[in-house]
């Protein structure tokens, strides 16, 4: 008979890309665990620090490419608590926060397995920053409203209501919108927002080859076809983006992350 207890799985945030951002608890977890489980916008510098002979499984999402299945993934962690002590389960930006972290996490408990959360840094607060774009600023804006552009329900019940977050905030951030964007602009055009709206979108956001584009929401779509932009970016939009303040911006990290189609 087998007593062994099972291990803990930790649902660690990676950040926004740049390894320099990683919590101090995250990279000791990933310098220690005995496997890790990580997601496409994981990049190899981080998955330099593991040790010798921790098992590394990629389990990431590509649009346009054959996914792994949630339901897979939970599989794989289950599996691997029956056999190691210390399971990182890798998540890019923060486990929480547009990552299926909760549900991963509900998983776990249902099944009795022992699991902890690392905060990460979510690429929503981080690109912004890097560019020297702050989300509030008291003199444009005091509120900011964090959306997915990618959902996951039927396109016909689009949860997310475009037009009413039109002038419901200031400051819109949305991630995995690239995608989405004729349809995601046109939405809050016609709930109000104005076509003058200052906006960006950034690609590669704290990393080597990152890259941003500033025009009027209007043209937002045109400009991010024209300059070919494609994910990982992330677009922000309100009035905030003209308090940018460019000396701000560090160099990016030497770390070129995957592309998304």
């Amino acid at each position: 008979m087998n007593d062994r207890q099972p291990g803990t799985v930790y649902l660690v945030g990676a950040g926004p890309g740049d390894p320099d951002l990683l919590t101090v608890k995250a990279t000791r977890l990933i310098r220690q665990c005995d496997a890790l489980v990580y997601d496409a916008l994981v990049p190899n510098e981080m998955l330099d620090l593991v040790q010798p002979g921790c098992e590394c499984i990629f389990v990431g999402k590509r649009r346009g490419y054959h996914s792994i299945p949630q339901l897979k993934t939970n599989t794989v962690l289950l599996e691997l608590v029956q056999r190691y002590q210390c399971i990182v389960r890798l998540k890019g930006g923060d486990p929480f926060v547009f990552g299926r972290g909760g549900e991963e996490a509900k998983f776990l408990q249902d099944n009795q397995i022992p699991v902890q959360v690392v905060p990460g840094i979510t690429s929503g607060i981080a690109v912004p920053s890097y560019f020297g774009i702050p989300l509030t600023h008291r003199l444009a804006g005091s509120s900011v409203t964090f959306v997915t552009g990618h959902e996951g329900v039927n396109k016909d019940r689009p949860s997310v209501k475009w037009k009413s977050l039109a002038k419901a905030t200031n400051t819109l951030v949305v991630y995995m919108g690239v995608h989405n964007l004729s349809y995601i602009v046109k939405e809050l055009l016609s709930g109000g927002l104005s076509p003058n709206t200052p906006s960006v979108v950034i690609q590669q956001g704290t990393v080597f080859g990152q890259r941003l584009l500033k025009t009027k929401v209007e043209n937002l779509l045109e400009e991010v076809e024209n300059n070919n932009f494609v994910s990982p970016s992330i677009v922000i939009i309100g009035d905030v983006v003209d308090y940018q303040v460019e000396s701000c911006a560090p160099s990016p990290a030497n770390v070129t992350m995957p592309i998304l189609f």
